[in-house]
């Protein structure tokens, strides 16, 4: 389990899934506290969470891009265009001027809780 953000004093966890019900190398969209969240689990195990939306693309598709690595770097490419997006910080790896939000994440009990509100 990998959190993206750290919690802040006002932080919020909401439930999105179970652990079994997002396969290794994945993403899926979940609407989080009123905002369309793309929560990804690596194949180490790992699970981050992004704002949905690809501001190349100016469509919510990123639960919908492929993960992978760069390096040492776990990211999602986009579906559209391909822009490769740092799952740890939102930076996207070919234009470090643009990122996307992230959100903490955490695993209690075998459920996944993803964090809004403030830092």
């Amino acid at each position: 389990m990998s959190a993206v953000r750290a919690e802040g004093p006002t932080t919020t966890w909401l439930p999105v899934c179970t652990t079994d019900q997002l396969s290794r190398e994945r993403g899926v969209a979940a609407l989080v506290g009123g905002r369309a969240v793309a929560l990804f689990r690596t194949y180490d195990d790992e699970w981050f969470a992004l704002d949905n939306h690809c501001p190349f693309a100016h469509a919510s598709v990123l639960a919908r891009g492929i993960v992978g690595t760069r390096g040492d770097v776990p990211f999602v490419a986009s579906p559209m265009l391909k822009q490769p997006f740092g799952l740890r910080d939102g930076v996207c790896l070919d234009d470090p001027s643009v990122r996307v939000p992230t959100y903490p994440v955490r695993v209690v009990a075998g459920v996944v809780e993803v964090g809004v509100g403030s830092p």
